[in-house]
This record gives C-alpha cells, sequence and structure tokens, in this order.
C-alpha cells in the first residue's frame, strides 16, 4: 500500500524515515538548480506566514521560499490577529483554510500549534514552538547529507540545554540513521522518552561524533533566569578543549543566533570546521522541499 502524504507538519512524527531522506534528497536537488532551475509547486497558491515571536531565518527563508515556488506568502504577526482580541484558535484555522493552501506557524504554545492543525483543512506547518523545531532540523539532515554525503550511521552530539532543538534532532534521526546523543546537566536534560542516548557528559558526548550541535543557553522566555542558566551550562560550553576529544574531521553545528562566548566560541564559530552558515542557508532549501511535498500536485 502506497504511504499517504503528511497533512501537517508539527513535530516532526508525521513523516517517516523513507520519505523524509526522500525530502532531504529534494532539497538538495533544489539547492543545485538554484536560482535558474526552479519548481512552480506553489503557483496560484498562498501561503500565511504567522509570526507570534521574532525570526530572521525562519521568517525570511519561508517568506523567499513561497515566492521561489512561485507562491504568494501572507505575512501576519501575532498581534495583526483577531487572536490577540479573543479569537479562538479554532475559528482562526477555519478562517484561514477558506483563504490559504496553507499555514505556517511560529507560537509560544505547542497546544495552539495542534490546535490549528487539528481545526485547518490546510496543512500547517510548525516554525517553532518551545517543544520542537522540526523545520530547523530538516535544514540539519541536509547540512550533514551535503558534509559526509549519507546520514545513516552519523553521530550528533547535541551539547548544552535540552531544548526544542534538541528534542527534534532526536526525532529527525531517529528517523534516519543518525546517533544523536544529548549531553545536558540536570534539570536540563530532554525527557527520557526522546529517542536519543542521554548524558551528562559533554566531552563523553562528543567522542567519535561527526557533528557537535550548540544552542543559546537563554532562548526567548528564560531571560528572568539567565544568570542561573549561564552558572549551570558554563561547563556545556563548544569550544577548542571540547573538540579536542572529538575527531578531526567533526564538524560544529548551531541553529543560530549564537552568542559568542557563551555556548560556542568565537574562535569556533567562525572557524574552519563551523558548518553554521551552511545550515543557516539550507533552512530555504529544506523548506521549499518541505511546502513543495505538502502542497505540491
Amino acid at each position: 500500500m502506497t504511504e499517504a502524504p503528511a497533512r501537517h507538519y508539527i513535530d516532526g512524527h508525521e513523516i517517516s524515515g523513507g520519505r523524509l531522506v526522500n525530502l532531504i534528497d529534494r532539497a538538495e536537488e533544489l539547492k543545485a538548480g538554484r536560482p535558474n532551475e526552479g519548481s512552480s509547486a506553489l503557483t496560484g497558491k498562498s501561503v500565511a506566514l504567522i509570526f507570534e515571536k521574532p525570526s530572521t531565518r525562519t521568517r525570511i527563508s519561508f517568506e523567499v521560499g513561497v515566492a521561489e515556488l512561485g507562491g504568494h506568502p501572507v505575512i501576519l504577526r501575532g498581534d495583526e490577529l483577531q487572536l490577540s482580541r479573543g479569537e479562538s484558535v479554532e475559528d482562526t484555522a477555519r478562517v484561514l483554510s477558506r483563504f490559504v493552501s496553507a499555514i505556517v506557524i511560529r507560537s509560544g504554545s505547542h497546544q495552539n500549534v495542534g490546535t490549528l492543525a487539528e481545526n485547518a483543512t490546510v496543512p500547517v506547518v510548525n516554525a517553532l514552538t518551545p517543544e520542537f523545531h522540526p523545520c530547523q532540523a530538516l535544514a540539519d539532515l541536509l547540512t550533514l547529507k551535503q558534509r559526509f554525503g549519507t546520514l545513516n550511521g552519523l553521530k550528533l552530539a547535541y551539547v548544552g540545554d535540552g531544548n526544542n532543538v534538541a528534542r527534534s534532532l532526536a526525532v529527525a534521526g531517529a528517523r534516519t540513521g543518525v546517533e544523536v546523543v544529548v549531553a545536558a546537566p540536570h534539570g536540563y536534560q530532554l525527557e527520557t522518552e526522546v529517542p536519543a542516548i542521554l548524558t551528562d557528559d559533554p566531552v563523553e558526548a562528543v567522542r567519535g561524533a561527526d557533528a557537535v550541535y550548540g544552542d543559546v543557553w537563554v532562548s526567548m522566555g528564560d531571560e528572568e533566569t539567565a544568570e542561573q542558566r549561564r552558572a549551570d551550562l558554563a561547563s556545556y560550553r563548544i569550544d577548542g578543549h571540547l573538540l579536542s576529544h572529538a575527531k578531526h574531521e567533526t564538524i560544529v553545528m548551531h541553529c543560530l543566533p549564537a552568542h559568542p562566548g557563551e555556548e560556542i566560541t568565537a574562535e569556533v564559530l567562525y572557524g574552519d570546521r563551523s558548518a553554521v552558515w551552511d545550515q543557516a542557508e539550507n533552512r530555504l532549501h529544506a523548506q521549499k522541499a518541505l511546502l513543495e511535498y505538502l502542497l505540491g500536485s
């Protein structure tokens, strides 16, 4: 029986491993063909891009991606919708489904995004919630594939706060043959149910790793506990000393924005082992492949 395409992309579980690998391959094709050999999968279609939180890479990559696929991006801030005045998420989903072909949303509530998807009749894409960042994981898989030629059998060590990015990497890795190890201190680690190896030892985590991954210690919403978080995570910085325990060919990844001197040193962030800027660019190509998959004929 042929596998039905996913309707939404909310936490990464919606797309099977085989389809995910195909999607990454397609993203690689779209990247190689840009700008001369594009796709017209969204011709005549509009996509609502809702941003309740500030965004650089996510907003720009989706806006450009929709346009390059031939569609029309409709940019909406949270305070521009009647949601800010009490209209329900359910009713918002019903109304938007009458106007657009898909909804992309960056929200402070994962529950609201799930409710939006349950009530929408068009695809809904999670562009970031506190629990998951699945579109970032797509770009990360594309970056790994381009650097190493394959995904199956790779080891990725995530070092720092076990957050939405770490959780999405664990889900995506488990589906594509990438072993994900998350090194975080007590109180910052992912739940034991995630498909990743969990440890509190960053040195042990990076041994044999093909990629070492970091993220900010203080995310949006963590400002009140910023100093405590910096103190708790101080020994989880990605620097030359930590990388000395990894392989010589190990690359360094970061989803950005970065704070050089905190979770990663400037020497590493801007050094020869950094794949960070490829990751940022690959947001565009991976998301174009995702939109094409969800909306293409």
